[in-house]
């Protein structure tokens, strides 16, 4: 890594991003089968630093978690998390990742807000589909249960993470818009 500036930002970056993504889930409410965590904030956070790159940290702390390491909600780890019914949703967050870091890439609000709502439905997708294929839960059921307790937080976190975004290009001198 000695020389390459950017390989070494995303290596510390990822470290970063990782574990504050394993902080988020000891932040944990429960409701209903799904319990409320700060993880999608830092996964949407690691977006707007990291771009696309935000998959990475994503992917180690899915990888991390189900290879043993207590880094799931409430220390929880293990094949057996990813199999219940919130493994989607960890899952998930690799793609929801990816998903706003391409349109934070963009560097413009509108494709700032476009990438949240995005992410935020990937997560639900995938997290509502594992959930009606782990508990055997119909898709009205599923979507009680994991998505309409959490729309109120899920539009707050957005709005924090475009709040830092906005914050950190007008640091960096970038314009918006």
């Amino acid at each position: 890594m000695f020389g390459d500036a950017k390989r070494s930002k995303i290596l510390i970056y990822s470290a970063v991003f990782t574990a504050l993504i394993a902080a988020g889930g000891w932040i944990s409410v429960p409701l209903f089968a799904v319990p409320f965590t700060l993880q999608t904030l830092f996964v949407l956070l690691a977006a707007v630093v990291m771009k696309k790159y935000a998959m990475i940290p994503a992917a180690l702390y899915v990888l991390l978690g189900t290879a043993g390491l207590p880094l799931f909600h409430n220390g929880t780890s293990g094949i057996g998390i990813i199999l219940g019914p919130t493994g989607g949703f960890l899952i998930g967050f690799i793609f929801m990742a990816l998903a706003a870091g391409l349109f934070f890439e963009r560097g413009k609000i509108s494709s700032d807000v476009i990438g949240l709502i995005t992410a935020t439905a990937v997560s639900y997708v995938f997290g509502v589909s594992w959930f009606m294929i782990s508990s055997g839960a119909n898709l009205t059921a599923a979507l009680i249960s994991c998505v309409v307790p959490f729309l109120i937080g899920d539009i707050i976190k957005s709005a924090v993470t475009e709040t830092v975004c906005l914050r950190l290009r007008k640091t960096k001198g970038e314009t918006a818009d």
